[in-house]
């Protein structure tokens, strides 16, 4: 008889739904880490690191804004300085989504500047554009890089960040960057921003941004400059129709699918009132660093094996909206 109650216990056990399973005690998942952080341990983002971009509304009229965190001091400042003055003069006003490549990005910018499918002519770039050179992808360090490879620590540390792009993987300011001893350079992460160019040696300018919309094209480092990172409102540029030209480009037949980009603002130059307000997790605090370990040996109830390591993608740097009050 006892055995009988088993077994109907188990088959109803397995016919509910995983929902409605109640969850057993365990370590905290790393959300519940990032939500029990002190307030010490988060840093605010100055308004002027942040982008405002409004696309055209979608069709039933709900309005589209996407915030992009630009890249703080050692990386891509030249660059950085471009697309500050780019949104200064309202040179991004009107612009469009030109691009969108399935597992790859999603890219903005003059419809008909450097686009296969341009009809017209090209907008005059403003005056006082700084121009880079290749060397400013990556930053020179000043002491060797520490760091584990492909997830061995080789005695040099308990928590390890995989990377096999480099030596070493870690965060700078809150961004994720690697490093091979004597050099550093940003990581192309999913939501991070970069800068279109053509043929080396051009760099590009800031005319032409993209954000990464699909699984981390790492081969990118060091070959382009990244400037940031969208943090919020990356599903009005994720979801986007794809298309069907060379690189996801939209054909000529496909121009009603470009989305409209009716204005980009610096937030600093918006009324404070208007201003909106992020944090950033501290990559440097205790609580990040219990946060990193959870993601790269996730030890809460689901979980059955640890991993061991984890990419440097992996483990997304929280951000946090704020409140005028907050």
């Amino acid at each position: 008889m006892k055995k009988a109650f088993f077994a109907a216990s188990a088959a109803l056990a397995l016919a509910l739904p995983a929902s409605a399973q109640e969850e057993p005690k365990g370590a905290p998942a790393p959300s519940e880490i990032v939500a029990a952080a002190p307030k010490a341990d988060w840093t605010a983002i100055p308004a002027e690191d942040l982008l405002v971009m409004t696309l055209a509304p979608e069709a039933d009229g709900k309005p589209r804004q996407v915030v992009i965190q630009l890249m703080p001091a050692p990386f891509s400042q030249g660059w950085v300085h471009n697309i500050r003055l780019f949104a200064r003069a309202k040179w991004y006003d009107g612009i469009s989504v030109n691009r969108v490549q399935d597992n790859y990005v999603t890219q903005w910018g003059d419809p008909n500047y450097d686009n296969p499918e341009a009809t017209g002519t090209p907008k005059p770039l403003p005056q006082g554009l700084k121009v880079m050179g290749e060397d400013r992808y990556v930053r020179t360090t000043l002491a060797p890089t520490a760091g584990p490879n492909a997830c061995k620590s080789e005695g040099k540390s308990d928590r390890l960040i995989c990377d096999s792009y480099a030596p070493g993987a870690f965060f700078v300011s809150g961004f994720p960057a690697a490093g091979n001893g004597s050099s550093e350079w940003p990581t192309h992460c999913y939501g991070m921003v970069g800068v279109g160019r053509n043929y080396s040696p051009d760099t590009g300018s800031g005319a032409e941004l993209y954000t990464v919309i699909g699984h981390a094209p790492r081969h990118l480092d060091r070959n382009i400059a990244l400037v940031g990172r969208v943090i919020e409102g990356m599903q009005h540029l994720s979801s986007l129709p794809r298309g069907s030209g060379d690189l996801g480009f939209y054909t000529a037949e496909e121009a009603h699918l470009r989305t409209a980009i009716t204005s980009v603002r610096v937030a600093n130059d918006l009324p404070t009132s208007e201003q909106p307000r992020f944090e950033y997790l501290s990559t440097e605090s205790a609580t990040f660093a219990t946060y990193a370990e959870a993601i790269e040996n996730r030890r809460d109830p689901f979980f059955i094996v640890p991993a061991g390591g984890a990419d440097i993608c992996n483990i997304r740097v929280p951000v946090r909206r704020v409140t005028q009050e907050g």
